[in-house]
């Protein structure tokens, strides 16, 4: 057992007053928490252990609160110990939403799903201290892609043609996610993140680096999931639907559809080069390399996304002319 582990248990013991659970893993994520599901007295829990030295939980435990009183279904906070990094969670259960989508439960899910991120985005931003979604942080990201993936896993060798290509792209795609409205941004709204609830459908998780930043940029995440696709055709439909709904409450003024699904689609292309460069990384620098199977996935949406669009189309003829898709 490790010491981590131990001290997690005796936390519950000495400090909660559990004498009697079970204790098994329940999770882990992309980052260095992890979670266990207990049981004691007929109930189940989890609880979350993050190393004080790599992950702080004051963010997860300022914005659960907040979610929650937005009306999200989030875990309660039922214990704490900021000082070792041990928080007892409400348990959403253990079915997320990669589980159980299917051609039956899909329009249902989803619709939950969305009904969720409009209450989020409905919130007032000026109060939220988060922090902004800026250029900096934007640009960051999207250079994971360069370094991990491109450099570091493809092998490719810097040259001009390529610099010049990836930071025309990058900031193109900057430009177009700060011009959008400003929301409150979840951040990791996709199918691994949203539990399937039988009240207060979904739960959601994972939400502890949330930020104020583009309206379209949760909405990619939960439609072009980096796990599972659906036919772009009826991606495009599920957007423009949201965008109807955004607009009908108000929150939308002066957007047309057309705008709407540009930027849902160059916010993708951000969001799924910075997926694939954190994809490579977890591999390289964390021996997580069950996220290289959905590289594949993610870099389909890019090629078909910039395929689309003149101004992506350097970085769509850099990815096809290159092989980026070719089997290693």
């Amino acid at each position: 057992m490790s010491e981590r582990i131990a001290a997690l248990q005796a936390w519950l013991r000495d400090d909660l007053g559990m004498e009697d659970f079970s204790f098994a893993p329940a999770s882990s994520d992309a980052s260095f928490r992890r979670y266990f599901r207990i049981f004691a007295n007929g109930r189940s829990h989890i609880v979350m252990d993050a190393p004080p030295d790599k992950e702080d939980v004051g963010p997860f435990i300022r914005i659960a609160l907040a979610m929650a009183e937005l009306g999200l279904n989030v875990p309660r906070i039922l214990a704490e110990d900021r000082v070792n990094g041990f928080l007892l969670l409400s348990d959403l259960g253990s079915r997320h939403y990669l589980q159980d989508l299917s051609e039956g439960s899909v329009e249902r899910l989803y619709g939950d799903a969305m009904a969720a991120l409009g209450r989020l985005q409905a919130a007032p931003v000026r109060d939220a201290e988060l922090p902004d979604y800026d250029r900096p942080l934007l640009l960051r990201e999207m250079g994971l892609f360069r370094d991990w993936y491109l450099l570091r896993h493809l092998g490719w060798g810097s040259d001009p043609v390529l610099e010049e290509v990836l930071a025309q792209t990058f900031n193109f795609l900057a430009d177009q996610a700060l011009m959008q409205p400003k929301v409150w941004v979840h951040r990791d709204y996709h199918s691994r993140n949203l539990m399937v609830c039988g009240d207060h459908n979904p739960g959601v998780l994972d939400f502890q680096d949330a930020v104020i930043g583009p309206v379209t940029y949760d909405l990619v995440s939960l439609l072009r999931d980096c796990y599972i696709a659906w036919p772009p055709s009826r991606v495009a439909e599920w957007a423009k639907g949201y965008w109807e709904a955004l607009r009908a409450d108000g929150l939308l003024a002066g957007v047309s559809a057309q705008q709407f699904l540009r930027w849902f689609d160059f916010m993708g292309v951000q969001r799924h080069l910075k997926a694939v460069g954190i994809f490579a990384r977890l591999h390289y620098r964390d021996g997580k390399s069950g996220y290289l199977a959905d590289i594949p996935r993610t870099l389909h949406y890019l090629l078909e996304v910039s395929s689309r669009h003149q101004e992506l189309r350097p970085l769509h003829r850099l990815l096809e002319e290159r092989g980026v898709l070719q089997p290693r």
